[in-house]
This record gives structure tokens, C-alpha cells and sequence, in this order.
């Protein structure tokens, strides 16, 4: 839109002058630059407060509905962004003037015909973040008028750059606030996260709030059965456009959610404190997907596969090993005791080595099998690592599980696992650093525990391969001929 056409825009006199005033311009859109330029300063933005620039701003915005005003309107929406960039002065009147009806007005008027609408949509979105900050009074003021209509509305628009500020808005009214963070948890409140995630799953994310409110909601507020519920398509049994996104019992945004708190998890191990609820809830995901095994050919790919249940399965692993893992990087709580004890009286130990015992030897050892199968025409049934990494990450929960946990060493002991993780001290290329996880494993296992070093003490040695880690430690990897295995013996 150009100045000839602003007498349609209905701007009082006083406005236009305001502007031109201030910017020492004689065209809107050229004062408009000039005041944004200005207003990437505090000192800038505290002059443009004294000057009283914000409600001739507010007043601009109100009168560019139409959609030859969309460029200009994204220029004014920017100078409210720059000035409510931490100047309380413009975020107090930003809401005395109605100024958060004013932009959902603003973005109302979208048609969403061109990225330009959806920039417009961010800025007006980083606006309501930037007055949020501000304090309790103007959190409640946008979370009014945006919970939860128009936050599942701003969700479902599938894009990156609305996806991103549209979380800095939500955690940032929430952040601090008991009552709106419970909200959020709540009936209306899970459905915009859902749909958030939706997005996110669809488009990707670039910031790292979507992080900050999963970690919240899952994490501290314990929400992740019934977000995980909600991720399911509205009428997905009757909807075949829905039965296509499924892979067994999950779909993909599932699987997404898994990830993201999986990376959450192992970004702040040193301090997130994770409850049994969760922790449970996500040993069941993963027995829930140690079905798809029986179906599955080996994996070329490490995570995420392609293949829905096979990223339940991994991302429940890797969250199951990074919670199990608290303990071994600092000292020992009673609260994180507990959550391992309730992953193993779980069956967590039991199922994890059954998983291993029943999984083709790594590749050294499948090659050696290979060649005997040729000379003596035999065969060996086990099932495939569904992808790289599997039996690594197998290896690595036990191990942590058995970190200065006599009992759990025991237990693994009296379940006759000792062997069987010896055998995983061996280098596999479909299992990078399994190695080095095998050889922690055999640590944990071994350290205080006299009865374990004892069974590893009585091995006899039937031919050798060699691992110089293990030997630091007074022992040996062999392999036996009659078991198709390797496994771990006393040097002396």
C-alpha cells in the first residue's frame, strides 16, 4: 500500500502527525522503518515511550485489515515488537490499550494466502511474548483471550515459524504461574500441546520452547500418559486417511513426542528428577513394542528408522537408559533408588535380557556362525537388530540398572545374565560403542560383588579375541565354539 492510498486506512489526523513527528518523515511507511530502527535500543525505545508512540502504533494496526495493507501491517506489527522488548512502560499501556485484542484482530484478518500472512502471524505472536514478560497481570491478560480457542487455532496452522513462537507465548505466561500451568495440564489445556506436537512432528521446530513446556508437562507434571492419548486422530478407526499415518499400535507423533523427551532427558540428566509414574509408563510403552520384533528384518538405519514401533521401541530404551543412569553421575537419592527398584520389580531386568538373549550374536561372531553353517549345514534362528544401535542400547539400561545396585547385580547373576553380557564386549559394526557399553556393563556387574567375580573368575579360556580394555581389567574376551558366543574370562 502506498501513501496515496492511506486516507482509506481512516487514520485521525493526530496519528499520522504522531508518526510523522517523530520520525521526521513525511510517508507512513517510511516513518514506520525509521521507528523500528529506532526502537532496536532501550535508550531508542525508552525515548519512543516518552513520546508516547505506542497507541498511534495500536491505532495503525486497527486500520490495516485489508489485504493490499498486509506489508505495512507487518512493518507496524515489528515497531510493537521492538517496543515492548523489555520497556515496561509500553507493555503496561501495550495492555491498558487493549493492544492484545488489537493484534488477534489483526491476525483474524488473515486469509493465510502467502508466507507473508504467516509472518505476520509470528510477529504478532513474538509481540504478546514480549509484553508477557512483563508480569502475572499481563500473562492472564493474553492467556484470556487466547486460552484455549485460539492457542489450538494458531497450533494447527502447520508451520515452523508459527509453531516456534506460538510455545514462547504459552511458556512464557506460564512460567511462574501455578494456576496457568495447571490449566495447560488440564482438559482444554493437553489439546493445544497435542496439536503443537502435531505441527511440530509435520514441520519441525527451530527454538528451543516446544523443549521448555514438554519437559514441564511431561517430565515435572507427570503428563505424558494422557498428552501420549491424545496424540491419536480424532476418529482414527473410521478414517483412512489416519490408518495410513499408523505403524501397529502408535502413530507417528508418538514416536516424535518420544524423541524430543528422549533429547530433553539426555540434555538435562544432571537435573531433571524423573518420578516412578513416568518412568513406568514408559517401560510399558516399550514392552508394548517389543512386539514388532517377531516381523522385523535387520535394521541399516540407526533412530528414527522410518518405521513407527521401531522408534517406540529405541526412544523408549534410550529414556529408560539416560533414567537409569541418574545414579551413575551423581550421588545416590532415595528418589531415583526408587524409580530404578520400580523399573526392576517391574520386570524391566527380565525383559531386557530376554530381548538380548534372543538376538543373532554381533557381527563377528554371526560371521564365524556363517561359516560354519557352510561346512556343517547348520543353521541358527535369532532375531535380527531391528536397528543400529538395539543391542547397544539393550546393553547400556542393564548396565546403568546394575550401577552400585548389589541387588540388581544379583538378580542379573541368579537370571543367569553374567555370560550373556559378557558376551557384548566385542565390536559390532550394526552396534556402534557396544564395546565400550558391554565393557561398563562388566564394571558395574563386578564391582562389589564377590559372588559375580567369582563366576567370571571359573570360566575356562577356548580360543581368544581381543579386547585391550577388558584385558586393563585382569580379564579376557573368548569365544566358545560350543555356544557361538563370546564371552569373558580371568586372565589368570
Amino acid at each position: 500500500m502506498d501513501d496515496a492510498s492511506v486516507s482509506v486506512l481512516s487514520l485521525p489526523e493526530n496519528v499520522l502527525e504522531l508518526l510523522f513527528s517523530v520520525s521526521n518523515s513525511s510517508t507512513l511507511e517510511k516513518a514506520v522503518e525509521i521507528l523500528i530502527e529506532a526502537s532496536r535500543s532501550a535508550d531508542g525505545r525508552s525515548d519512543l515511550a516518552s513520546k508516547n508512540v505506542l497507541p498511534a502504533v495500536l491505532q495503525l494496526c486497527q486500520n490495516l485489515s485489508d489485504p493490499s495493507a498486509s506489508h505495512l501491517l507487518l512493518l507496524s506489527l515489528k515497531l510493537l515488537r521492538n517496543l515492548c522488548a523489555g520497556e515496561v512502560a509500553n507493555q503496561t499501556l501495550f495492555i491498558e490499550q487493549n493492544g492484545v485484542g488489537i493484534v488477534l484482530a489483526a491476525l483474524n484478518s488473515l486469509r493465510l494466502a502467502s508466507d507473508l500472512d504467516y509472518g505476520i502471524i509470528r510477529m504478532g505472536l513474538q509481540i504478546l511474548a514480549n509484553v508477557s514478560l512483563a508480569g502475572e497481570k499481563h500473562q492472564r491478560a493474553i492467556w484470556h483471550l487466547l486460552f484455549p480457542y485460539k492457542f489450538v487455532e494458531i497450533a494447527s496452522v502447520q508451520r515452523k515459524e508459527t509453531c516456534d513462537p506460538l510455545c514462547m507465548v504459552i511458556y512464557t505466561c506460564c512460567d511462574g504461574s501455578h494456576g496457568l500451568f495447571a490449566e495447560l495440564c488440564g482438559d482444554q489445556g493437553l489439546p493445544i500441546m497435542a496439536e503443537i506436537v502435531r505441527t511440530a512432528s509435520a514441520v519441525g521446530f527451530g527454538e528451543d520452547w516446544l523443549k521448555l513446556l514438554l519437559s514441564r508437562i511431561c517430565l515435572e507434571e507427570n503428563q505424558l500418559p494422557c498428552l501420549f492419548s491424545k496424540l491419536w486422530p480424532v476418529g482414527g478407526s473410521e478414517n483412512l486417511e489416519d490408518i495410513k499415518i499408523r505403524d501397529g499400535v502408535f502413530v507417528s507423533e508418538q514416536a516424535f513426542l518420544l524423541n524430543i523427551l528422549s533429547e530433553i532427558l539426555n540434555e538435562r540428566i544432571e537435573e531433571i528428577s524423573i518420578s516412578n509414574d513416568f518412568a513406568l509408563y514408559v517401560l510399558g510403552l516399550l514392552k508394548q513394542a517389543v512386539g514388532v520384533l517377531d516381523s522385523v528384518s535387520r535394521g541399516k538405519s540407526s533412530l528414527p528408522t522410518g518405521s513407527i514401533s521401531l522408534d517406540v521401541l529405541g526412544y523408549s530404551l534410550t529414556i529408560l537408559r539416560d533414567i537409569c543412569a541418574c545414579d551413575s553421575i551423581g550421588d545416590f537419592t532415595k528418589v531415583s533408588l526408587d524409580v530404578v527398584d520400580s523399573l526392576v520389580s517391574s520386570g524391566l531386568l527380565e525383559l531386557l535380557l530376554c530381548l538380548l538373549r534372543d538376538l543373532e550374536p554381533p557381527t563377528v561372531i554371526r560371521k564365524a556362525m556363517k561359516q560354519d553353517e557352510n561346512q556343517e549345514g547348520t543353521s541358527y534362528s535369532y532375531k535380527r537388530c531391528p536397528y543400529k544401535g538395539f543391542r547397544r542400547d539393550i546393553v547400556a539400561v542393564i548396565g546403568n540398572c546394575a550401577y552400585k545396585r548389589k541387588h540388581v547385580q544379583d538378580e542379573i547373576r541368579q537370571k543367569n545374565g553374567i555370560l550373556l553380557l559378557l558376551q557384548q564386549c566385542v565390536i559390532d559394526e550394526d552396534n556402534p560403542f557396544l564395546r565400550e557399553w558391554g565393557i561398563w556393563s562388566v564394571r558395574n556387574l563386578l564391582e562389589g560383588n564377590a559372588e559375580n567375580q567369582r563366576v567370571v573368575a571359573e570360566l575356562e579360556l577356548q580360543g581368544s579375541v581381543d579386547v585391550p580394555e577388558i584385558a586393563r581389567l585382569g580379564l579376557r574376551v573368548e569365544f566358545d565354539e560350543k555356544s557361538r558366543r563370546a564371552k569373558l574370562v580371568n586372565v589368570s
